[in-house]
């Protein structure tokens, strides 16, 4: 329980995803709900494309006692960038195009409902994932610093997708953008492959899901292994250049029979480095947002995030 919150900053992004018309309109009623619990809310707007995270720092800065994020994955994605390593926990309402951590921790898609679940919640410190740059050789480039990311990274098609994504057509259709771009990447696409850093032996793939959530985006999940109270990364991993057999793993995919189909991969790791095979552009995306391409090192980074739980959440 939030016994001791008595204040929160509400950062929220009134320019992404659905029913942005009566958004405000929502947020205000979830802050006069919190208001209500002893929970005195301020709201702070996002103002484009990495605000947030700015936003985020200033909070931290401040003290505040907890920050609220209200948008989807990409404003969250923001907002822990802002709060990793800090001691400032963090709250979700849930918005967006898509937004994975309501999924995975049973928050409903509905701003006021979501904020009468807080003040019954409790706080749970929790591992972030990260991602810098390396070199063609694997050697961590440490120098720029690193992307920290929530719920899932990945490179291949999907980071091809997200890369081209159009976000106009992201903002007034949605996640039907994404369905769009993901056609559009499997007919187009030449799936070269990244060589990916195992214990043993190196794998070279088309694909590669680096998961801290089961839940992947939209109805799928791909690392079902995956938890966000766990140390560690969950990957999944597919060697096949086929883009028949991608078509195939489609359907598989949607049945959640993914693991069964030849060429699938899963391991459960604190790093991996992913490296293009060939010298080829393979772009990558965290949290559903781009990231730039391979060569890249993902890395566990544990006590970083201090995340507000519903109480009903498995954990």
């Amino acid at each position: 329980m939030l016994n001791d919150i008595q204040s929160a900053l509400l950062i929220y992004n009134l320019a992404c995803g659905r029913r942005r018309h009566t958004r405000f309109a929502e947020i205000e009623e979830a802050a006069r709900i919190l208001n209500a619990a002893g929970i005195r809310t301020e709201l702070a707007p996002t103002t484009g494309r990495g605000s947030a995270t700015g936003i985020a720092r200033h909070a931290v800065a401040q003290n505040r006692e907890l920050v609220i994020a209200c948008g989807g994955d990409g404003t969250v994605n923001e907002v822990i960038n802002g709060l990793a390593g800090s001691n400032v926990p963090m709250a979700l309402l849930p918005a967006g195009t898509a937004n994975i951590l309501a999924k995975e921790l049973g928050i409903p898609w509905n701003i006021p409902a979501a904020a009468r679940m807080i003040p019954t919640s409790h706080m749970r410190r929790i591992a972030l994932g990260s991602v810098m740059n390396a070199s063609a050789q694997g050697v961590i480039d440490e120098s720029q610093g690193c992307r920290y990311f929530l719920c899932v990274a990945g490179a291949g098609p999907d980071g091809a997708m997200v890369q081209a994504v159009d976000p106009e057509l992201k903002d007034r259709a949605g996640i039907m953008a994404f369905w769009a771009e993901g056609v559009r990447q499997i007919i187009k696409y030449s799936f070269p492959k990244m060589s990916i850093s195992r214990t043993q032996s190196n794998l070279n793939a088309t694909l590669i899901v680096v998961g801290r959530t089961a839940n992947y985006g939209g109805p799928f999940k791909i690392t079902t292994g995956a938890s966000l109270f766990e140390d560690d990364f969950e990957i999944v991993a597919y060697t096949t250049a086929s883009r028949f057999r991608y078509l195939v793993a489609l359907p598989a995919l949607w049945a959640g029979q993914l693991r069964k189909m030849k060429g699938i991969f899963a391991w459960k790791t604190r790093e991996v480095t992913c490296v293009p095979a060939n010298g080829e552009t393979v772009y990558a995306q965290v949290d559903g947002e781009p990231v730039g391409t391979l060569p890249l090192h993902f890395r566990i980074v544990p006590d970083a995030l201090t995340l507000v739980v519903p109480t009903a959440a498995s954990v």
